[in-house]
């Protein structure tokens, strides 16, 4: 009989808690460790300070004498702080980050040694792309691929390392990363949101989008995960029988933060802190040891940096606690996935939230504007939005234990809704004196009304108006969140592009005042997008035909998702925004498909291994002792036995049924994924693992889950969803 499962259980309660010493205030901790602002000013000349915060504002070019001054000034402080090594930190398609680290060291003419870092360094480095997904972009021959320095996301020290965000190129220009097309977003909603801003304030001159995320998580003991094959290769349990008590009790919910985990939590603040990453909130999540982290809201760019920080920070501080962190968007069934919010709005460089009402009319018509066009773009573009969350983990989660559904759709609270039905009404071209003032009196100037409390929360809705800023609710907890905010930030871009120039014809051709143009225009965008907006129950079957007659998607898996990828309209709004070109999208799409591929294959395998080496031998030795005790009672008490042991014999068919269906079902399983194998074409052996493969993952379970309730509890090999989820 295996003795993992149970060693693991006594390991994880000889626990020793690690005691935390709080060091400081967190205001006095804050950036410790990044060559942020304050730095900038005691290491660099007025002339590099001035042009390094001319790129961030504005995306000029740094010329190499100032990247080398930067670079010197960036060594002297990182070897101050203990830093012996630099690294151009990325982020490839694998969805991770990457890292190759180069030592502060060269050797001189005379054969000693010294410290050199300079410009060149800092702003290009050549790491070996041709083992990174490009998705057809490079050959594996060709192994060139360039990192470019990001200036606009600080350097940092991770450990023993100086640490600079870049961008991640092809030899033949190429984005091979996650971050150039967020950039490229980012500077395209900065041009489009700033134009539209000029209507009401001239003096703004940038729009920032800004993205604050809300990390979901488990935290499971490490000895009981790694008592569990399926967890560690998979991130997720592909078997178990759910607890007697699980989160039906709502008591984990905001309730007391276990002894161990608080301590935890607090040793990851602090190190997050000193890396510049600004979290602020922490609470248990729904599901027993779920638990969220948030941060205040930033720069996206910057947002998506501490995201991808965050995790790799996560794993280490909870290694050195004795936990597994577990960032699968599914890694329980029947009970809440976790998800990573994307809370997102619009900022001017004048301090004004976009999507936050004014206390004027003229302040709430530009909230409207705002507001109504990210309606207008979701509406447009809703089946690409809902791409850009689509993984073969996430399509675990969707539509299940309060997260959202595969259909997207708007939940903005009775109060807007009603804003919006006045609006429908506004009469075409010229308004009368007695309309403009209705509507800046009684419409417009009673936003203000609506406060941040009085939009209630839609749990069920992908896309929530939340008060000032748009919920993202779909985004899953191991995503990085540059790819839905890439495609966010580009569709809003081109729908103000499309608003302002509407406005403008008005204005020019109709002869139509601002406030007069504006409403007409956003009149007609109400009226066009109003299939997008839903306050109902997202998981109801009615929803689901009222979204069908609507003519909205409902692409269920990651292969159905990922099609619009590749549409005309979908290539034209990325190049026409420069954000991405045909080759940059497409292999985009087959790296996403391949991953897809590549994670139901892995599964697959892993649940061969769990049955046959683990399920089958341990339901087998238990049904073998039941035998031996029928055999037994045979003997004794000779034809008397068969009433006395109907029990085990019950039992003991019980067992051979599902024995029997696990192993044809695994055996069909296992054909079924070599037949995929022989497929070709990408786009459909991405479906025939969808369709034929991962089909067997829920049968081949629940034979498994039976026979971990027959099984004697002695004899079961894999920790179980009690042990999981309840050992703190």
């Amino acid at each position: 009989m295996s003795r993992t499962r149970f060693d693991a259980i006594a390991e994880s309660h000889k626990r020793n808690r690690i005691n935390i010493e709080e060091k400081g205030r967190r205001s006095e901790l804050f950036g410790q460790n990044v060559f942020n602002e304050e730095r900038m000013l005691q290491y660099l000349t007025k002339e590099a300070h001035s042009s390094v915060k001319a790129a961030i504002f504005s995306g000029s070019k740094i010329d190499r004498k100032i990247a080398d001054q930067v670079a010197e000034a960036m060594k002297t402080w990182a070897i101050s702080m203990g830093a012996t090594h630099y690294t151009h930190w990325f982020q490839p398609l694998t969805g991770a980050t990457a890292e190759k680290h180069d030592a502060f060291f060269d050797l001189l003419p005379n054969g000693k040694g010294m410290e050199k870092f300079g410009g060149g360094q800092l702003v290009q480095q050549e790491p070996d792309a041709s083992s990174f997904p490009s998705g057809g972009i490079r050959n594996t021959f060709e192994a060139r691929g360039y990192t470019a320095w990001d200036p606009t996301s600080p350097a940092f020290i991770y450990g023993t390392t100086l640490c600079i965000p870049t961008i991640f190129v092809s030899y033949t220009g190429e984005a091979l990363d996650n971050k150039a097309p967020l950039l490229r977003a980012l500077h395209a909603v900065d041009e489009a949101a700033t134009a539209v801003a000029k209507y009401f304030d001239k003096n703004v001159t940038k729009v920032n989008a800004t993205l604050g995320w809300e990390q979901e998580y488990f935290l499971v003991d490490k000895a009981l995960a790694h008592s569990r094959p399926d967890i560690i290769m998979t991130g997720r349990t592909l078997i178990g029988h759910s607890a007697a008590k699980g989160q039906q009790l709502d008591d984990h919910y905001f309730g007391v933060i276990p002894n161990r985990v608080i301590r935890f939590m607090s040793d990851l603040e602090q190190e997050c802190t000193k890396l510049g990453i600004p979290v602020k909130t922490r609470h248990n999540e729904v599901a027993p040891n779920q638990f969220e982290l948030a941060p205040v809201f930033e720069e996206a760019n910057l947002a998506v940096d501490h995201n991808l920080l965050l995790m790799d920070v996560m794993e280490k501080v909870a290694d050195k606690h004795s936990f597994k962190v577990l960032f699968h968007e599914k890694p329980f069934a029947g009970i809440n996935g976790s998800g990573k919010h994307n809370n997102w709005s619009l900022a001017t460089d004048t301090g004004v939230n976009l999507l936050s009402p004014g206390s004027t009319p003229m302040k709430n018509l530009q909230f409207l504007t705002f507001f109504v066009n990210t309606i207008k773009a979701v509406d447009t573009y809703e089946e690409l939005l809902r791409s850009s969350i689509a993984s073969a983990s996430n399509d675990h989660r969707l539509g299940a234990n309060e997260a959202p559904p595969a259909i997207l759709s708007i939940f903005i609270g009775a109060q807007l809704s009603d804003v919006l039905d006045e609006l429908e009404g506004v009469s075409q071209g010229k308004l009368s004196p007695q309309e403009k003032t209705e509507l800046k009196l009684n419409v417009v100037g009673k936003i203000p009304e609506i406060l941040l409390d009085n939009t209630d929360r839609n749990r069920t809705s992908p896309f929530a108006f939340t008060g000032n800023k748009f919920e993202m609710r779909g985004v899953g907890s191991k995503t990085n969140c540059a790819k839905p905010m890439t495609i966010l930030n580009a569709i809003m871009a081109k729908q103000l592009i499309a608003f302002k120039k509407e406005v403008d014809i008005l204005m020019d051709k109709k002869n139509l005042k601002k406030d007069e143009a504006v409403f007409n225009v956003l009149r007609e965008y109400i009226k066009t997008s109003k299939r997008i907006r839903f306050d109902g129950d997202g998981y109801s079957t009615e929803w689901e035909k009222e979204a069908k007659r609507r003519k909205l998607s409902n692409n269920k898996n990651t292969p159905e998702a990922l099609q619009v990828l590749t549409s005309k309209a979908s290539l034209e709004l990325f190049k026409s925004m420069d954000v991405m070109s045909e080759v940059e999208v497409k292999a985009r799409q087959e790296v996403e498909l391949e991953a897809y591929i590549f994670h139901i294959q892995i599964e697959g395998r892993v649940f061969n291994e769990i049955v046959n080496n683990h399920i089958l031998p341990s339901s087998i030795a238990y049904q073998n002792k039941l035998i031996d005790n029928v055999t037994g009672l045979k003997e004794i008490f000779g034809a008397a036995h068969k009433k006395l042991s109907d029990g085990q014999l019950t039992i003991i068919e019980q067992i051979a049924e599902h024995i029997a269906e696990v192993k044809k079902k695994v055996d069909a399983m296992t054909d079924a994924r070599k037949s995929a194998n022989t497929i070709t074409n990408i786009d459909k052996k991405a479906r025939a693992y969808c369709d034929n493969v991962r089909p067997y993952f829920d049968e081949i379970r629940y034979h498994c889950d039976k026979l971990e309730q027959l099984v004697d509890n002695q004899i079961w090999p894999l920790t179980k969803y009690r042990e999981l989820l309840f050992i703190k």
